[in-house]
């Protein structure tokens, strides 16, 4: 048995299917709050995010923050926070998940521009880094670790 094979074996990862877009973006699907949603697996975000449109399709209470978003070309733009939401990517899933709501206007007119499904979200690296992201472009899927972390704080 290959190494990956037996540290994914060790590790208890689950396999959920991704997407390439045309535009080169890495689509998945997640539920949040039990709701299904479309999302943008991005490495370079650091928390998962959701347009300030959706708030209300996946049930998300959220306070201001003083935290300006940047990333694809804009800068300096308003957060909220929502804090203590599900997330379920495939069959793993968290309780307690914050996410950060901003205006993703800009990302969804580029992919229009390019033809490409618009996104509910972006899954941010906090998920990735949390589950033990492992990437497989070539065979189009993800492997998120299910095993429990414990906290070293």
């Amino acid at each position: 048995m290959s190494k990956l094979k037996n540290n994914l074996k060790k590790g208890k990862y689950i396999t959920v299917p991704i997407k390439l877009t045309a535009t080169d973006h890495l689509e998945i699907k997640a539920k949040i709050n039990g709701v299904k949603g479309v999302f943008i697996l991005d490495t370079g975000a650091s928390n998962t995010c959701v347009g300030f449109d959706k708030q209300t399709h996946f049930k998300l209470t959220s306070k201001a923050s003083k935290i300006k978003a940047a990333g694809a070309g804009a800068i300096g733009m308003e957060t909220h926070i929502s804090s203590k939401n599900r997330i379920k990517i495939g069959k793993w899933k968290n309780k307690k998940i914050k996410i950060i709501l901003f205006d993703l206007t800009h990302v969804n007119q580029a992919l229009e521009a390019h033809n490409v499904t618009q996104v509910d979200g972006i899954i941010g690296a906090d998920i990735l880094k949390q589950t033990k992201a492992i990437i497989d472009y070539d065979k189009k899927r993800i492997y998120l670790s299910t095993r429990k972390i414990k906290n070293r704080f």
